[in-house]
Formats: structure tokens, C-alpha cells, sequence
């Protein structure tokens, strides 16, 4: 999970939100705020960090604050995110991100500005996203289930691949400045305004290795 820096919100959420008896169900631009969220996140889910695309079969409008229990915050534009489809139909052992979470609370918030996610979790060597904080961790492993086989793979490849680039680059050694350089390249966008799937897993080792540098 990375931090996501909310934008301004499409104008057509903004015009619906005035009328009455609005709704998120009757708000007809839905496609429009599918692409704002994309563009505003990099081309990642808010949660497990896979790539997405502004397409309603491919990803989801995600209400941090569920419609069922918060529903003055269904048209709240810092309440909306962009996620994958989280295994949707499958059994719910492998469902992930907003398809298993549901209707359920969390604490842990990709785009709050008063508490970074970023700094209250932690990846194992083996892929684990984790976190000191019970909470978090809760909201992590038990109601976003990210840590399902095949987004513990992923964030495992990710880091791993970073290691071996670094090796197959500079075999003779990784100085404080390549670690930094490297550090850089995981946390921008490329040409086309996306992050790299996964790209905290690699942030966190890279971050690791230059806190031993020190």
C-alpha cells in the first residue's frame, strides 16, 4: 500500500453532489471519476498495489467508508479510491482489497494526509505486508486479506527482482548514492504517469539497505 495524494475531484462529481437527489447510484460519470482516480493513483489499486485501468470490468470505485454505514460520504471525493476486482466471484479464502473487505471498518487509510499508511507497515522477506500496530495489521491481513499466496508472490518477485538487478548492474558493489538512485526510480512515475505494480515492497527493502548504510 503507498500513499495516495488526493487531487481535485472531477468537475461532473462536484456538479451532481449540488443537485437534488443526489446520489452516488443516479451519478451517470462514472467513468470520468474511473479515469481521475487512475490518473490520481498511478495505475494502482489503492490497496494491494496491482495494477488497474479505468474500466468498470477490470477495477472498482472503492468507498473507504462504506455506503451501507456512512452514507452522507458516498459522493465525498476523499472518500473515493480506485481498486482491483479483489478475486471477485471467487471463494472468499482468496478475495482481497475491497471485494473482502465489504461493508467493514478500517483504520489504515491510502489517502489520509494526517498518517501516512506508508509508515505503519512493513514487508517481510517472504512477501508478507505486516505492521506493528494491531490495528493496522488487523486491517491488513484480516479485512483486506492482502496477503493472499498470489500478492505475497508478487510483492516477493518485486523485491527480489530489485536485489538482482542491483547485482547484475554493480557487482562490484552498492554504494550509499546507487541505492538512493535506485530508491529514486521505485518511487516516480514513468512516462506515462504509473507506478510500478508492487512498487513499496521494493521501496522498503531499497530504504532497509540504505538505513544500514548509515
Amino acid at each position: 500500500m503507498r500513499q495516495i495524494i488526493k487531487g481535485r475531484e472531477p468537475r461532473s462529481l462536484t456538479e451532481h453532489r449540488a443537485a437534488a437527489y443526489a446520489d452516488y447510484e443516479n451519478y451517470a460519470e462514472k467513468d470520468g471519476l474511473r479515469a481521475a482516480l487512475v490518473q490520481e493513483q498511478g495505475g494502482l489499486c489503492c490497496y494491494c498495489m496491482g495494477r488497474i485501468d479505468p474500466d468498470p470490468e477490470r477495477m472498482k470505485i472503492e468507498h473507504w467508508a462504506a455506503q451501507d454505514t456512512h452514507p452522507e460520504r458516498q459522493l465525498d471525493y476523499r472518500n473515493l479510491l480506485g481498486a482491483c476486482l479483489g478475486a471477485q466471484g471467487q471463494p472468499l479464502a482468496l478475495q482481497h482489497c475491497d471485494t473482502h473487505k465489504g461493508s467493514q471498518a478500517i483504520r489504515v487509510h491510502p489517502a489520509d494526509p494526517q498518517r501516512s499508511c506508508e509508515r505503519s507497515i512493513v514487508y517481510r522477506a517472504d512477501g508478507t505486508i505486516d505492521s506493528e500496530q494491531p490495528d493496522v495489521r488487523r486491517d491488513l491481513q484480516e479485512v483486506l486479506n492482502l496477503n493472499v499466496r498470489r500478492l505475497r508472490e508478487n510483492r516477493k518477485a518485486t523485491a527480489d527482482a530489485v536485489v538482482e538487478g542491483m547485482r547484475r548492474k554493480y557487482p562490484d558493489g552498492w554504494s550509499r548514492a546507487l541505492l538512493e538512485q535506485e530508491l529514486q526510480r521505485w518511487r516516480e512515475r514513468d512516462v506515462s504517469g504509473a507506478y510500478r505494480p508492487y512498487c513499496q515492497a521494493a521501496v522498503f527493502w531499497l530504504e532497509k539497505r540504505l538505513a544500514r548504510e548509515a
